[in-house]
C-alpha cells in the first residue's frame, strides 16, 4: 500500500478559493462551514479517500493551517518539507 501524497497548504487554498471563483490571495485564513464543506469533498476526490472525521478534527479545521494538519492526519500523509 502507497503512502498518500502530503496535502500542501497552496493545495489546500487553492481548493478553497476554487469555491466561488476566486483568486488564492482571495482566501483569508478563516475557514466556513462551506468553504470546508466543499474542502472535504475535493480532497475526497483528489486523493481517492472518504474522509471521516470526529468532533475535535472539525473544530481544528476552522482555519487553512488547521485544516493542513488535520487533512494530513486523515489521509495517513506525511509532509515532504
Amino acid at each position: 500500500m502507497s503512502e498518500q501524497p502530503a496535502v500542501a497548504r497552496d493545495d489546500v487554498v487553492a481548493m478553497i478559493a476554487s469555491l466561488g471563483d476566486r483568486t488564492a490571495d482571495e482566501v483569508g485564513d478563516r475557514i466556513d462551514s462551506m468553504q470546508l464543506a466543499w474542502l472535504l469533498h475535493q480532497v475526497e476526490q483528489r486523493y481517492g479517500v472518504e474522509i471521516e472525521l470526529n468532533d475535535g478534527q472539525y473544530a481544528r479545521m476552522s482555519t487553512v493551517d488547521g485544516a493542513v494538519d488535520v487533512l494530513r492526519e486523515a489521509i495517513g500523509a506525511v509532509p515532504h518539507e
